[in-house]
């Protein structure tokens, strides 16, 4: 599957590990695509870690990584700033000192208040915001200032629970100004193009486990997307998605990127995919295969994707297994 591309874009929570441990055969999946000839750049929505500081965890987990192939979005929104103003222009960053760091890479001049009437504010997540900060934002933004966000995650994931993520403080400031920003990380297709840009690659694959974030992101790009199964999404999600996050392919795990996938056959309204046949009609979905078989699974949304090409039904289909036909001898 992979020599059809000349690069991969990975998520990391869910892709490359699951809480402190790596996925099983995930760093090795990883490690041969060098072998192969083929680019490797990990995309994260984390704004508030520098790019070696990801690295680093991704090495410790066994996972081939340097500062130069992690792709966050403090590097993405700042680029979608600079993009956005003038050059030169003055920026209040209500974030991390990592995304301070990103917007003066782009030229641009950081101003600590709202009363340097600043051109643009830049929003991303650090665990040492306060109101006051998201004040002198709102002041900002009100005046007009532009306003970019570098994600909008609503939560993030802590030992003790869910916290606020950088999405819900943005909707703090976006209540107080009746105003929308910008925004770079996932599920925009900003973070990804970047990636692709700085990694020089005219093919890339995105390879993600959660179908509103990197696969919806990954579409927006206009890339290829890889639904992998070792993390939130699962094969009965990917059925019912939106349009707009339904992958490209479906495999097991990243082992699975060097394997031929196999192709879906359309004939008078069925789909096959190795031996597996699937087919609609009205709101019930017929698999002729095992349910424990990826590959019914991969005919099933081939055949109802195809039957709700334009928009996914609010109901769900009706799902009905039937044994697998063998010819006799």
């Amino acid at each position: 599957m992979i020599d059809g591309f000349d690069g991969v874009l990975a998520d990391l929570d869910g892709v490359v590990y699951t809480g402190p441990q790596a996925i099983d055969g995930a760093t090795e999946a990883l490690d041969r695509l060098a072998g192969e000839g083929k680019s490797l750049a990990y995309v994260t929505n984390n704004a508030s870690r520098s790019s070696e500081e990801v690295a680093a965890h991704l090495r410790e987990l066994g996972a081939p990584a340097t500062a130069e192939q992690v792709f966050g979005s403090a590097l993405a929104g700042a680029e979608l700033l600079a993009g956005t103003v003038e050059a030169g222009a003055s920026v209040l960053v209500v974030g991390s000192r990592i995304l301070a760091d990103s917007v003066r890479s782009q030229g641009l001049v950081v101003v600590p208040s709202s009363d340097d009437r600043p051109d643009a504010v830049i929003q991303g997540f650090s665990p040492e915001l306060g109101w006051k900060d998201l004040a002198e934002a709102a002041y900002a933004i009100t005046a007009g200032a532009t306003w970019v966000a570098t994600n909008l995650d609503m939560t993030l994931p802590q030992e003790r629970g869910f916290a606020p993520g950088n999405g819900s403080l943005v909707a703090a400031v976006a209540a107080a100004t009746g105003k929308a920003p910008l925004v770079a990380g996932k599920p925009e297709a900003a973070l990804f193009e970047t990636a692709a840009r700085h990694s020089s690659v005219k093919r890339p694959v995105v390879v993600g486990d959660r179908l509103d974030t990197d696969i919806l992101g990954g579409n927006r790009a206009g890339m290829a997307t890889v639904l992998v199964l070792t993390g939130v999404d699962s094969v009965q999600t990917a059925l019912v998605a939106p349009v707009d996050e339904r992958p490209s392919y479906v495999i097991r795990s990243l082992r699975e990127l060097y394997e031929e996938y196999p192709a879906v056959t359309a004939e008078d309204g069925a789909y096959s995919c190795a031996g597996a046949v699937a087919r609609v009609l009205g709101s019930v979905l017929s698999i002729n295969g095992p349910e424990d078989d990826l590959n019914s699974w991969r005919a099933a949304c081939a055949a109802w994707w195809a039957a709700h090409a334009d928009t996914a039904p609010a109901a769900k289909p009706e799902i009905v297994f039937t044994p697998v036909l063998r010819q006799p001898g």
